[in-house]
């Protein structure tokens, strides 16, 4: 199993197991709120049936709402009681197990309320009670008799009834979780589907990006009177270095692809001065540096490949601000930029050009020692010195197929192909 579908079935797996206790704890909220709201409404039978609609019917009722209290409290209720609407007790009864708990249900004030509403709370020995309060229609008014207010009953939740509700809860809960797993089951090969469709357009999409940064920087190298060897061993080294310094994901793309397009800008800088054979004028250099800009400005633009336009608008900076076009120092200049200046003198004094040949390992290294603190970030530096002698032989008499296939194989490690 790949890497993406262990992951994918951990993550469905995971919603589905959330789900289950969210609807566990769910189903027991709503089978308890049923429970209590059916006791609200059979108190709300009873009491009426009892008190309103017998009592009349007899001949002592106005003076027995006793009796009717003794019937509520050996049914439904553990604690039956019935007062006036001035709140005055007129009947109570209770149960053994009513009486074992009276003293420890909290005292309320006198309720004068138009609708049924309950209390649900757990004593100190873990019983669950109900407090149930039924307002009730006046009698009609019968010599010695008051009018009633309301009824309040008690009763204690039996074990099995508590059971029963988590029962009910847990079947709810393992359908709803068989339901969700039945679901992912579903899901997971049209996850695996779409994502492997995705991920093949997503590599056919950067497959292009990196032919178009290749194209430029081809046609950069050819107007320069260069090989593309330069850009992808620039590209190349800058990678290793950016690994050492612990760069990855878009910062280490940012960084290939920015060196690899460094110079893209002299793309706009006339023949004339490009490919002067001689030493360049001070106006003419000045053209000659606009390249940053005009780099810039061709990055800037192509979305995917705006974070190489670090490279590209500072890679002739140095450490102690003497170079351009801002003359920035330190820290200011980008670390990308940083790590590539090591890179870009590395390639440029060890391998060949026309009008020179490459220099020994040692003098290199000897030259970018001596330029450390001025021109390069020594704690850069600490990083390449350890890899440079790897670094040189890898790219020694390297051709430029050569030098393209080994930018590919970290094109392809940091740009997750």
């Amino acid at each position: 199993m790949s890497h993406f579908r262990k992951k994918a079935a951990l993550r469905i797996g995971l919603a589905s197991l959330t789900l289950a206790i969210i609807s566990s704890l769910f189903a027991w909220y709503i089978s308890k709120e049923n429970f209590e709201e059916s006791i609200v409404s059979l108190a709300y039978e009873e009491a009426h049936r009892l008190i309103l609609h017998q009592l009349p019917q007899q001949k002592n009722a106005p003076t027995d709402m006793q009796a009717a209290a003794q019937t509520l409290a050996g049914g439904l209720f553990d604690i039956a009681e019935i007062y006036d609407v001035l709140g005055s007790k007129m009947a109570e009864a209770m149960t053994s197990d009513g009486e074992k708990i009276e003293h420890k249900i909290p005292k309320h004030s006198f309720l004068n309320a138009a609708e049924p509403r309950y209390e649900s709370f757990i004593l100190d020995n873990d019983q669950w009670v109900l407090r149930v309060f039924v307002p009730l229609q006046s009698l009609a008014k019968m010599n010695d008799t008051k009018d009633i207010g309301y009824f309040e009953g008690v009763r204690i939740v039996p074990a099995w009834q508590e059971e029963q509700i988590y029962k009910n809860s847990l079947v709810v809960s393992l359908l709803v979780s068989l339901a969700a797993l039945l679901c992912g089951l579903v899901v997971y090969p049209i996850v695996v589907r779409l994502s492997q469709d995705n991920e093949k357009k997503a590599v056919e999409v950067l497959d292009s990006h990196i032919s178009m940064m290749e194209a430029l920087g081809r046609a950069i190298a050819k107007r320069d009177s260069d090989t593309g060897a330069h850009n992808y061993r620039v590209a190349w080294i800058a990678a290793r270095i950016g690994e050492k310094a612990g760069l990855s994901g878009s910062k280490m793309q940012s960084l290939i692809a920015g060196s690899f397009l460094h110079d893209v800008g002299k793309i706009g800088i006339t023949d004339a001065i490009l490919l002067k054979p001689g030493k360049l004028t001070d106006e003419e250099f000045k053209t000659m540096r606009t390249h940053v800009q005009q780099g810039e400005e061709i990055v800037n633009g192509m979305g995917w490949l705006h974070g190489a336009n670090e490279v590209v608008s500072a890679h002739h900076e140095k450490w102690d601000g003497t170079g351009y076009p801002r003359a920035l120092k330190h820290e200011e200049i980008p670390l990308s930029a940083r790590i590539f200046a090591i890179a870009d003198v590395f390639d440029a004094l060890s391998s060949k050009r026309p009008y020179k040949d490459p220099m020994p390992y040692d003098k290199v290294m000897k030259i970018l020692k001596e330029d450390t603190g001025t021109h390069f970030d020594a704690r850069l530096m600490d990083l390449f010195i350890p890899i440079s002698k790897e670094v040189s032989s890898k790219l020694e008499n390297l051709t430029e197929d050569s030098a393209r296939r080994l930018l590919e194989e970290v094109v392809r490690r940091h740009f997750y192909i």
